[in-house]
């Protein structure tokens, strides 16, 4: 992530304030040829994302009749922070691409609103319609919470104070034995891993609940007087996290003809509570258009950084980068 974010600084530092820079610049007033690019561009996107999500994932899966699935449980909730996450920041996008266009402040909240629960809507009504799932009211009200911390600081403080951000840092699974509950079978916590969550880099970040922390990241400058002296680029976020799931409910699964059951003494599924600072992206002074809006994208990440963890197994530990 840093050697990224590196390259990005220095390409934004090489490109110089031409037609391409001002194109980014937010319109004083509603430009019509702007609102007609962002409502393609939108609907280009959704479109794309919902038979893209099908084909790539829901085609796989049998499908039935529309249906609920009682999930609240699953995953400590991780899948949850998730949902409140991905709505969160897909309304920010959306209003701030309308307001990139003119459009009033008013009209581009509602238009974020809309996005978020859409997006995320989209994806509970194919669970809805499959076998292997359903349509989760929790996933449906942690899409709506995610929608609201979006809107209402920005109906009320027309800014973000409180960011919502996710982080992932890999981790090494052991390869040590596990047997099967007949002795027959034999595994390890690494290949459980690979199946629940994939092989290559970009899938574990995006699907190791085990991995990820979701933080709510407090601009503290914001919530000072006026005058104080607190650097507006310093947060002070608080996450949240779990460890030692290997399956949604509990940490038994079938392999093959083979059960696995974890001993929960040996293997106890936890949570995860952490405190530590944050860099605010979008508070470093910069005049460019666009290194104000790389920094507005990956605002939604938490850069790696020191962390302070207590969880529920009575340990207190200190991350040098988490």
């Amino acid at each position: 992530m840093i050697r990224i974010l590196s390259f990005i600084l220095v390409l934004g530092l090489l490109i110089q304030p031409v037609a391409a820079q001002k194109i980014l610049v937010p319109a004083d007033s509603l430009n019509a040829s702007r609102v007609h690019s962002a409502i393609v561009i939108g609907g280009l996107t959704y479109t794309g994302f919902s038979i893209g999500l099908y084909n790539a994932w829901y085609k796989k899966y049998d499908q039935t009749s529309f249906h609920l699935f009682d999930d609240l449980y699953e995953w400590n909730q991780m899948d949850k922070a998730g949902h409140v996450h991905s709505a969160y920041f897909q309304g920010i996008i959306a209003y701030k691409g309308m307001r990139w266009a003119g459009v009033s402040k008013k009209k581009s909240l509602l238009t974020g609103i809309i996005t978020g629960t859409l997006f995320q809507g989209t994806i509970e009504v194919m669970d809805g319609f499959s076998t292997k799932w359903g349509f989760s009211l929790g996933d449906m009200a942690a899409n709506i919470a995610g929608t609201s911390v979006f809107a209402l600081q920005q109906h009320y403080w027309n800014e973000q104070r409180i960011h919502l951000k996710m982080s992932s840092i890999p981790i090494h699974y052991s390869k040590t034995a596990v047997y099967a509950t007949d002795k027959t079978g034999v595994s390890t916590l690494y290949k459980r891993a690979q199946e629940l969550y994939g092989n290559t880099f970009y899938e574990r970040f995006l699907k190791d609940y085990n991995a990820q922390v979701y933080w709510a990241s407090f601009d503290v400058h914001s919530f000072l007087p006026e005058d104080n002296i607190w650097p507006k680029w310093l947060n002070l976020a608080l996450g949240y996290g779990a460890g030692n799931m290997y399956g949604g409910f509990d940490n038994s699964w079938m392999s093959g003809d083979h059960m696995y059951v974890l001993n929960p003494q040996q293997y106890p599924r936890y949570r995860r509570f952490f405190i530590g600072p944050d860099l605010n992206l979008t508070s470093l002074n910069t005049k460019r258009p666009f290194l104000k809006t790389v920094f507005s994208a990956l605002n939604v990440f938490r850069i790696p950084s020191p962390a302070i963890e207590i969880n529920t197994r009575g340990e207190l530990i200190f991350h040098l980068l988490r």
